[in-house]
């Protein structure tokens, strides 16, 4: 690990060290099976076995795994008790290239501090044969599980989860606290797959953040409110905007779950939806973002230039395109005063990396 650790700090210190000096690594003190979301898809071999895993890169051949020493141990379990059940309740296993079948996809989610686990089957089809005894008998093999749902994605594509969902059993979702606080996680719902490690990140960010009583905070790409909901145990005012409008109902609900009546979460495009606000001359102090790994966009960019926050905390998982737009921001007034790299990937290339900006 500690090889690991050294080769992403010097990646960081040679991407980013024009900006500021990163700090060192947060790495994890047990780096293993720290992965709450496992998913694998489905493959039938000769003799009628079912087996899953992922696909090898550029082809939809799947390579087999009985055992990942970064996935949850109790994930890997129940899929490979999926397995067996297809196997024995003769389930039809999709063919990516002949787009033939019905099973496709399984995805197990646990919730590390609730225990709750959420299994969900993606179908080519909502006809799932045998569907009430197939569950009673998931459920007798793995008790702890705590919903099923079915996810129907019936189209020729690459994505994993279809649009619609059918509960098999349970309330369709599961719950976990993250910084003292609950949240929702429903299948399409976007939640760190470390949750130790992305308790770190949060602690640092609400750091950088150095958030007062009386500051507006904007959440950007807000998700189910993770961020914006911690921020607000500290901050006056907190307003979240996503796009995914799934995402933005599971942050409402969560909101009200942790009690916290200063967010608001809004569904729509974050550059949008902040260029709208710099217009009608709204303003915040803080602005958290936190983007995919293909970073973010030259229109939201712009729009928090406009708004002029005194700081901008900026989370990011790709740091190649987090230089990129540091760059950008530091051509605009702003100075990036800290970086934190953080291992939230351990065994992977992928580096989390928090980054404070203030205004010049």
């Amino acid at each position: 690990m500690d090889e690991q650790l050294k080769s992403k700090q010097k990646k960081m210190e040679k991407l980013l060290e024009a900006f500021a000096k990163p700090e060192p690594i947060i790495g994890m003190q047990n780096p293993y099976h720290y992965r709450n979301k496992v998913h694998h898809v489905l493959k039938m071999i000769k003799g009628g076995r079912v087996i899953s895993g992922s696909y090898e890169e550029g082809t939809h051949n799947v390579v087999n795994i009985d055992e990942c020493g970064i996935e949850d141990l109790k994930c890997q379990q129940i899929i490979k008790t999926i397995c067996t059940l297809a196997q024995s309740f003769k389930l039809k296993i999709y063919n990516e290239d002949t787009g033939w079948g019905f099973l496709r996809h399984v995805l197990v989610r646990r919730g590390f501090k609730s225990g709750e686990i959420m299994v969900v089957l993606v179908c080519a089809s909502p006809v799932f044969p045998s569907k009430n005894n197939f569950v009673k008998a998931l459920k007798a093999a793995h008790p702890e599980i705590t919903t099923i749902v079915q996810n129907i994605n019936d189209k020729k594509t690459s994505m994993v989860l279809g649009s619609k969902n059918i509960n098999l059993y349970g309330k369709g979702y599961i719950t976990d606290t993250l910084c003292g606080m609950k949240f929702r996680i429903s299948p399409d719902s976007f939640f760190q797959v470390n949750p130790v490690q992305t308790e770190m990140l949060y602690r640092k960010a609400m750091e950088y953040a150095q958030l007062k009583d009386n500051d507006t905070v904007i959440d950007a790409y807000s998700g189910i409110g993770t961020i914006g909901l911690v921020a607000s145990q500290y901050a006056g005012k907190v307003i979240g905007v996503e796009l995914n409008k799934n995402a933005v109902h599971d942050a409402i609900i969560n909101a009200k779950e942790n009690n916290a009546d200063n967010v608001s979460f809004y569904q729509g495009d974050a550059g949008e939806f902040m260029l709208q606000m710099a217009e009608n001359k709204e303003s915040a102090d803080v602005v958290f973002m936190d983007p995919p790994r293909s970073g973010s966009t030259e229109q939201f960019m712009s729009s928090v230039i406009k708004m002029k926050p005194d700081r901008i905390v900026y989370i990011s998982c790709g740091p190649d395109t987090l230089a990129r737009d540091l760059k950008y921001f530091v051509s605009r007034n702003y100075r990036v005063v800290k970086i934190q790299p953080v291992d939230m990937f351990p065994h992977t290339e992928h580096i989390e990396t928090v980054v404070l900006m203030i205004r010049a």
